[in-house]
């Protein structure tokens, strides 16, 4: 689980997607799980708590960045 760039330039948007780890950032992805945008205060998180949950259950590892994510919106990692 990893987050994907999208949005403008300087004006960043991320998708919280479930990637091979052999991808590149902005390439092929299994799946989006939800949305991070850090432009708005507080920055919105939107998640699908329960593909996210399932996708945690098959073994899928978060990055730092996401895993701290899903702390803050109530989901253990």
């Amino acid at each position: 689980m990893r987050l994907t760039r999208i949005g403008a330039k300087g004006k960043p948007s991320y998708r919280v997607v479930v990637a091979d780890s052999e991808c590149p950032r902005d390439g092929k992805f299994l799946e989006i799980l939800g949305n991070y945008n850090p432009g708005k205060n507080p920055a919105e998180v939107i998640l699908k708590e329960d593909r996210v949950r399932e996708w945690l259950s098959k073994g899928a590892k978060p990055t730092l960045t996401v895993s701290q994510l899903l702390k803050k919106k109530g989901i253990k990692v």
